[in-house]
């Protein structure tokens, strides 16, 4: 009768079962991990949404360890055995930092909620917001920077080329800053605003003559959301060297006017009970201020800037268009004196009337 082999792990049979075993292991301690998530979920509301990305990245760098040891250790193969673990570590060096990532996120979104921007006294919640989600970019760009690092180590030589490196270190900065000066000047610049307080998430700002909110500050450039849902994408140093105006820089709430030309018979007084009629009935206005001026009396009309506001830039952008529509309507239903009227002067005998006033409608 022919010899039955004896079983070994070192042959291709058994590196197929030491690898199911390993991948097995994965799914137990995985599960397990999941479960306790469940459970904790009953207590804390969300806990298993909360763990669901770091524990599918953990799935991950376990299995990726778990079938390098069964293959290191049953690879029949001497001659594969340096090219596949030098493989397998890389690869177990990329997965633990992108593991890590996702900790160092989960934390940091921790931290976050606890700073709610949505509030109307929201200005120490911008400020922590907007380091937070500075100093989070920093830690991801720095975990990733060091496994890219710690892989190309693992390399034979790679040591002996780093001390290389390191001995012109001096020239290559030099050399690596005149060619990346734009863009390490933007680097700088973010980090500058974000830690500065010159503006923060949220803030409301006029830059390019465009009126919006600071809807992103990364460590390159500050993305403003304008009033019409468009993005204005601005490097990070034009907010270091270009005068703007940010409104919520000190405080939440804002004051904001309404400009009306009409005609010099209008009345003031008229308008400022009528405007403070129109606050009074909604609930955008915070009650601080409400009051009429005159700022101007040149070109044959009246200029009043109605001076209204809210506890944000949102309630105070509908405020104003509320209080336009309805002034609006109240000059043209109950002050039709005070639309606008051209005035001109007609030529002709001495005797004849030297001026006279002329249909709105009619053109000059």
């Amino acid at each position: 009768m022919p010899a039955v082999d004896e079983f070994t792990w070192q042959s291709w049979p058994g590196l197929a079962i030491a690898v199911a075993i390993a991948l097995g292991a994965v799914i137990v301690v995985t599960g397990m991990l999941a479960l306790a998530a469940r459970i904790a979920s009953r207590r804390w509301p969300g806990a298993y949404a909360t763990f669901g990305p770091p524990r599918r990245r953990l799935r991950i760098l376990l299995a990726l360890f778990g079938v390098w040891i069964a293959i290191a250790v049953t690879l029949p193969e001497e001659g594969w055995r340096d090219v596949i673990n030098q493989g397998f570590l890389i690869a177990v060096i990329l997965a633990a930092a992108w593991f890590v990532t996702s900790i160092v996120q989960l934390l940091f979104d921790r931290v976050l909620g606890h700073y709610d921007i949505t509030i109307d006294d929201n200005r120490v919640a911008r400020r922590m917001q907007t380091q937070l989600r500075l100093i989070r970019r920093i830690v991801v760009v720095v975990i990733g920077l060091l496994a890219v690092a710690a892989a190309l180590l693992t390399f034979p030589g790679a040591q002996a080329a780093g001390a290389s490196v390191l001995a012109s270190a001096g020239l290559a900065s030099v050399i690596a800053g005149l060619a990346a000066q734009s863009t390490l000047s933007n680097v700088f610049a973010g980090m500058q605003l974000a830690f500065s307080d010159a503006i923060r998430l949220d803030d409301v700002v006029v830059v390019e003559g465009e009126f919006g909110r600071v809807e992103e500050i990364t460590l390159t450039y500050v993305v403003v959301r304008i009033w019409d849902q468009r993005r204005l994408v601005l490097p990070s140093t034009y907010f270091t060297t270009t005068p703007f105006a940010n409104w919520t820089r000190s405080a939440s709430d804002l004051m904001g006017s309404v400009e009306l030309d009409v005609d010099w018979r209008i009345d003031v007084d008229a308008m400022r009970a009528e405007l403070t009629r129109i606050v009074e009935a909604t609930e955008l206005w915070d009650g601080r201020v409400a009051s009429v001026a005159v700022t101007s009396a040149t070109g044959g009309l009246v200029r009043v800037r109605p001076l209204v506001s809210a506890r944000n830039s949102g309630e105070l952008w509908d405020l104003q268009i509320h209080v336009r529509e309805k002034l609006v309507d109240w000059v043209r239903r109950e002050a039709p004196d005070a639309l606008p009227t051209q005035r001109v002067e007609l030529g002709g005998s001495a005797g004849a009337n030297p001026s006279a006033e002329a249909d709105p409608s009619a053109s000059q």
